[in-house]
């Protein structure tokens, strides 16, 4: 899966021959898991239709700031679409409206909502040779990309006057590349690799019967997600969880009880930079397996309990350049319990949240943390959705990376 699953694209058209090839970008950024919007200058609508686009992108294409066979619709709020963006490219940019983003013109939608992108802007120009060699061109090229835009470079080729030389825009595939290749360059967690433990572990009494927990493993899931979309290379050890993820960076591991989250752990964790334990392992499983189903018989049952091997430990005994951290989750004493943990596993960090704590805990969708580090020091987060924790644990986590 490409860096740009998952992404919301902005692709800006402006009126040049080159528009056509437009078509074909969008249907690769919508491959590679985007989810596209089309803003095109009026001029472009000669050179290639939107219902092409719209048909393409699964949504309609914008050229003006109203609909003007409907004078009762919504108009197009550009500061909106500048907003709703993670990333917008302008491709092809002709030398006329390079030169207004240059200058900071605003006479269409496209322009409009380019000053209003808060997000990275690529631009591809397109153009015959003698314009895309013009001192005047090469003034916007540079005061665009002194204002933090991306240039895509023309490259070389046939152009449209019968001419040979630079100007023509670049292949759809190559900006693809160009864009995945840069965003990966900026990644922080790029070329490191993060083992994640996430959901319950489920030890057996008997073929049908199991001791478990209320872990959904959202909270583990959120942060493989994280981290992946950071650049990292993930290793996702779930127990038992109906959660689903689906990104080239993660490799899930599937496991059911303790022992075979604790082999896979082990089997991984020399080869990783970073360890985050966040799942809610058994403490205890059954003394003995029956092999066939426990009948009931109108009596009490006892099962002999015998304790499981503490994952966390054993990671904290190996360590040698891993960051490890682990998880916490309290009903009394939270603190003193979290640091207690902390110092005797040999952890880096441990992320504290508490039953108490209304939003907190297994099977929500929120959740509400303390990080407590190897020196004591506490950071306390507001109640947020557990993918917002995520983040704000990977961010932790490449804290202590740099520091």
């Amino acid at each position: 899966m490409s860096v740009l699953s998952g992404k919301k694209i902005l692709l800006g058209i402006s009126a040049g021959i080159a528009a056509y090839k437009a078509a074909n970008l969008v249907r690769l950024f919508i491959k590679s898991g985007a989810d596209v919007q089309v803003v095109m200058t009026p001029d472009a609508k000669e050179f290639v239709t939107p219902l092409t686009l719209s048909t393409l992108s699964k949504n309609p294409v914008y050229s003006s700031f109203y609909n003007e066979e409907d004078e009762n619709a919504m108009w197009n709020n550009h500061v909106d679409l500048g907003i709703w963006a993670d990333l917008m490219i302008i491709a092809p940019v002709t030398a006329n409206t390079l030169s207004k983003m240059a200058n900071g013109s605003c006479d269409n939608l496209l322009l409009a909502t380019y000053l209003s992108a808060k997000c990275p802007v690529y631009f591809a120009p397109a153009m015959d040779l003698d314009m895309y060699k013009h001192s005047s061109t090469k003034s916007s090229i540079s005061k665009l990309t002194s204002y933090g835009n991306i240039c895509i470079p023309a490259t070389s080729g046939e152009l449209a006057s019968g001419l040979e030389g630079e100007g023509r825009l670049a292949e759809p595939e190559d900006i693809l590349k160009f864009i995945e290749k840069d965003l990966c360059s900026k990644l922080p967690l790029r070329g490191k690799k993060i083992l994640i433990t996430a959901g319950p572990t489920y030890e057996a009494i008997d073929p049908v019967r199991f001791i478990g927990n209320h872990s959904s493993g959202k909270m583990g899931f959120e942060m493989a997600k994280a981290a992946a979309n950071l650049g990292a290379e993930v290793k996702l050890i779930s127990g038992p969880s109906s959660q689903k993820i689906n990104h080239s960076f993660v490799h899930r591991i599937d496991v059911t009880n303790a022992e075979d989250m604790y082999l896979a752990c082990h089997e991984h964790y020399d080869n990783v930079d970073v360890a985050i334990c966040s799942a809610a392992v058994a403490d205890y499983k059954p003394a003995n397996l029956s092999t066939q189903k426990i009948k009931k018989k109108g009596s009490n049952l006892t099962l002999e309990l015998i304790p499981t091997k503490d994952i966390l430990a054993s990671l904290g005994a190996h360590k040698k350049k891993q960051l490890l951290v682990g998880f916490a989750l309290e009903t009394n004493n939270e603190r003193e319990n979290a640091t207690e943990k902390l110092k005797r596993k040999n952890l880096d960090l441990i992320v504290l949240n508490s039953l108490n704590d209304h939003g907190a805990g297994f099977a929500l969708d929120t959740n509400k943390i303390t990080i407590i580090d190897k020196n004591l020091n506490l950071q306390n987060f507001e109640l947020k959705s557990k993918a917002a924790v995520a983040k704000d644990i990977i961010q932790v986590v490449i804290k202590e990376l740099h520091a």
